[in-house]
């Protein structure tokens, strides 16, 4: 398929360097970025595009928005590191803005979404000895199957998608897998007495957008709480407006004991992630026994206070929420043979490819691309549309009309 589409040779300049000089471990789509603004990408020929990925929902709040860009700018002019072997005058003031806003005691803050997760594991497991009193080297976590929280040595040792696993072992022990969405698995698994914790994303993203049956969360953080394990909520993907609540636990008024955050906490300025969670739980780890040089940097105190102001100020979680439904209608409205499912919430949502090529989702988004619209599959027959925060009505009309002619290809 993709030798039907023409590649400049620009494009194909800034490709071949890729290759020979990159390592392979990505397979993107054949178009080369170089500028960005609000729900909007434009390649090195200068065509726009609309962005249905959001840098996998780091971009909530557009390409180079403005106020996130002067904060980046303002901070980055007068300091930007100091390691935490000091103080600098910006981490206490973000300390106390981010834990005000999610209502915890303290919060760690970290660089990726993955050492956010690494740091949430070392918690739990540190709270189910010091707190639980767990038997040394016995406390266990809980994890869903299609679960995606990075690809760390310690990650993947509780992933069971096989891309992410083969001949990376042996690997970490302390792991228990059962499947999302069921009650009666948690339950069974909570019995064992040297469960620390419970993780899971509230939506599961890379598996395809799955999204959990009504009032699973709030059962599953009452059977945690009743058996005194820790429920863990990764929201790196499905947090910070995206879903249409501030939060995807918000939807069922559940509140984890620990979160992750990352992603859309810079609004993809640089990276920035955090770890939110209670004394009890935060402060079993003591100063040495755990850290991050670029943690807390003061440029990502800033950009993070300003990417957080934004969303609640532009109300991003309501308007995720309407035009989110509205996508969904409008992809509903296409009556396509080739859509078997349509799923999401907020503006996180997923189409699944009902089409006898496996490769029919990724020749889909290189058409899409080719009409204006960025996307990119998942697992061979799902594809993420999951656009900035800030699109209007008009906009997401727009972008379904091109999913609607790029469908003709198949």
């Amino acid at each position: 398929m993709l030798q039907s589409f023409k590649i400049s040779e620009k494009t194909r300049h800034y490709l071949d360097l890729e290759e020979q000089y990159g390592a392979h471990n990505y397979h993107p789509l054949p178009v080369v970025l170089d500028r960005g603004e609000g729900v909007f990408l434009y390649d090195v020929d200068g065509k726009r595009y609309y962005d249905f990925l959001s840098g996998y929902s780091a971009v909530n709040q557009g390409h180079c928005h403005p106020v996130l860009v002067q904060a980046l700018i303002d901070q980055a002019q007068k300091l930007t590191l100091t390691s935490r072997a000091f103080h600098n005058d910006l981490l206490g003031e973000y300390a106390a803005f981010i834990t005000n806003y999610f209502g915890f005691d303290k919060v760690l803050p970290v660089n990726t979404g993955v050492e956010a997760v690494e740091t949430a594991l070392k918690l739990a497991r540190r709270w189910g000895y010091v707190v639980k009193g767990i038997p040394e080297n016995k406390a266990k976590i809980i994890v869903c199957a299609n679960n995606f929280h990075g690809r760390t040595l310690n990650v993947i040792s509780f992933s069971t998608d096989p891309s992410s696993r083969t001949d990376f072992g042996p690997f970490m022990p302390g792991y228990e897998v059962i499947p999302y969405n069921n009650l009666p698995a948690l339950e069974k698994a909570l019995q064992d007495q040297n469960v620390a914790g419970f993780l899971l994303e509230p939506i599961q993203g890379e598996a395809g957008v799955v999204v959990p049956d009504e009032g699973y969360l709030a059962k599953a953080r009452q059977y945690c709480e009743d058996a005194q394990v820790l429920f863990i909520a990764d929201e790196i993907q499905t947090g910070l407006a995206r879903t249409g609540k501030m939060l995807a636990c918000d939807h069922e008024d559940v509140r984890p004991d620990i979160l992750i955050l990352g992603k859309a906490l810079s609004g993809g300025l640089l990276p920035v992630a955090a770890v939110l969670a209670n004394d009890e739980i935060m402060l079993t780890i003591k100063p040495g026994e755990h850290g991050s040089t670029y943690g807390g940097n003061p440029l990502a105190c800033k950009v993070a206070m300003a990417a957080l102001t934004v969303l609640q100020t532009e109300k991003m979680a309501e308007n995720a929420a309407a035009m989110g439904a509205l996508l969904r209608q409008e992809l509903a409205a296409l009556a396509s043979p080739h859509i078997g499912t349509i799923r999401g919430k907020g503006l996180l949502n997923a189409i699944v490819i009902n089409h006898p090529n496996p490769e029919a989702a990724w020749d889909l988004c290189l058409a899409l691309k080719e009409n204006g619209l960025l996307a990119k599959p998942t697992h061979g027959d799902k594809i993420r549309f999951a656009p900035p925060l800030l699109i209007n009505a008009s906009q997401v009309k727009e972008s379904v009309e091109i999913i609607g002619r790029s469908l003709e290809i198949l």
